[in-house]
């Protein structure tokens, strides 16, 4: 099921583009209004999911570096030792796949993740992220579903 790194590298390389146009035409903390509840806004992530470490000093890029390194290379190998009807699977871990190295490339080059989508109500604004983010978020619920509906096997009691 190695075929499906097709679907890493085109969330990668979506990944990496926007996350080139955003540091381009926005500004670092000024939302630009799309529509009502989102916004276009630059951020710089020092740390993991919703800042968790930001102001940890330094470490925690290289931590998170190796820990995305680690789980990418799991996967993988998940992909390989897929069989070929698993394609709900495979699109799953495929996509988590490339939202990880799009992050993880951002903190090897830059030190910090580049977010600029910005999702709001009213004072109420969720964490920026972006389309790696987006990509993982997506493969998780997948392999949600894939575990609760699409059972292998027989149950062992």
């Amino acid at each position: 099921m190695l075929r499906w790194l097709w679907l890493s590298l085109a969330v990668l390389a979506l990944d990496q583009l926007t996350k080139q146009l955003a540091e381009h035409y926005l500004e670092l903390h000024h939302p630009v209004p799309v529509v009502p509840g989102f916004n276009l806004m630059l951020a710089y992530n020092t740390g993991a999911a919703f800042s968790f470490l930001h102001d940890a000093g330094g470490w925690q890029r290289w931590f998170f570096t190796l820990l995305s390194l680690a789980v990418s290379a799991g996967i993988v190998w998940w992909l390989y030792r897929l069989e070929r009807t698993e394609s709900w699977m495979a699109v799953a871990l495929a996509l988590i796949l490339g939202g990880a190295l799009g992050n993880v490339l951002d903190r090897i080059v830059l030190g910090h993740v580049v977010d600029f989508i910005q999702i709001y109500y009213r004072q109420w604004a969720y964490p920026a992220f972006n389309i790696a983010d987006s990509a993982i978020t997506v493969g998780a619920i997948m392999l949600i579903v894939d575990s609760l509906f699409f059972r292998r096997g027989s149950e062992v009691s």
